[in-house]
């Protein structure tokens, strides 16, 4: 067991502690990032109005679109809109006369203004897209090279003990959250693997049970798991053995459909816990 998870642990990032993932703050990141955005447009805007001192540019008002477009690849989509907005009411403080107020005299330039802030509405809408895109790509990338790490390894485990442990540091490596494999035989619970710093309680291995009985997947804190921090879906092998895989996500970091790389987990395990099995008797006989 310990030659197959450590092979495993060689090829597959490590888990960040759980208690990390759980206590992390995302008001303070997201403040942290609309800050950011203030400070591009505040850069943008000295810029503009530096060299609107010095030289007449028809097109100044496109400085404003620059923190946009950065904004909306490296920070996101709100902190994006946000320069939008920011660099409209800018550039009308700043550059439009009269200035150093938001009122405007000269109808042309309440059109560039408009233009500016639905230029940036845009510019951010398509550099976003584009960046979720790459990243979406990466993931799979990502994904994909750890699957097939997975199936190498477990196909190589020698105990059900080796391909429960094997497959936890998989899911965690796959979702970055805290996971727990439950295996049970004949109704009992055999072993609990589990990864990062969440202890699974009486109450989820409870709903791990039930999942692996109905068959059906088992949601976190919905009737009748209410109590349960963990989505667990049932793993059912040809003999009689199965396994609860249980994923911890953060309610507001859930990826969009975890359920088809988990069916993918699922199916190498139940693979190779009958494989297991079957060596099992053999040796036997």
């Amino acid at each position: 067991m310990a030659g197959a998870t450590s092979k495993l642990r060689g090829k597959i990032p490590p888990l960040p502690d759980a208690d990390s993932l759980l206590a992390s703050a995302p008001e303070s990141a997201a403040l942290v990032r609309y800050l950011a955005s203030l400070a591009m447009t505040a850069v943008a805007t000295v810029v503009a109005v530096g060299v609107d001192s010095r030289v007449a540019i028809p097109n100044i008002s496109l400085v404003f679109v620059v923190p946009v477009i950065v904004a909306a690849i490296s920070l996101g989509l709100g902190p994006s809109l946000f320069s939008a907005i920011l660099g409209a009411l800018a550039y009308n403080f700043f550059l439009t006369e009269p200035r150093y107020t938001l009122i405007v005299d000269d109808p042309a330039n309440v059109w560039a203004i408009g233009l500016l802030f639905v230029v940036g509405l845009i510019v951010s809408a398509v550099a976003f897209t584009s960046q979720r895109s790459a990243a979406d790509a990466s993931l799979l990338r990502r994904q994909a090279t750890v699957l097939q790490g997975y199936g190498r390894e477990v196909a190589a485990a020698d105990n059900a003990q080796a391909i429960v442990s094997i497959t936890a540091r998989a899911l965690a490596a796959l979702f970055q959250v805290p996971v727990v494999v439950v295996l049970v035989m004949e109704s009992k619970v055999i072993s609990v693997e589990r990864v990062g710093n969440l202890e699974p309680l009486d109450a989820e291995i409870e709903a791990a049970r039930s999942s692996l009985a109905t068959g059906l997947f088992s949601p976190a804190g919905v009737y009748p798991a209410l109590a349960s921090r963990f989505d667990f879906w049932p793993v059912v092998t040809a003999e009689g053995q199965g396994a609860a895989i249980g994923l911890a996500f953060d309610p507001d970091e859930r990826p969009s459909a975890p359920a088809a790389v988990v069916d993918i987990v699922g199916r190498f395990l139940a693979l190779a816990l009958d494989r297991q099995l079957l060596r099992a008797s053999s040796d036997i006989r």
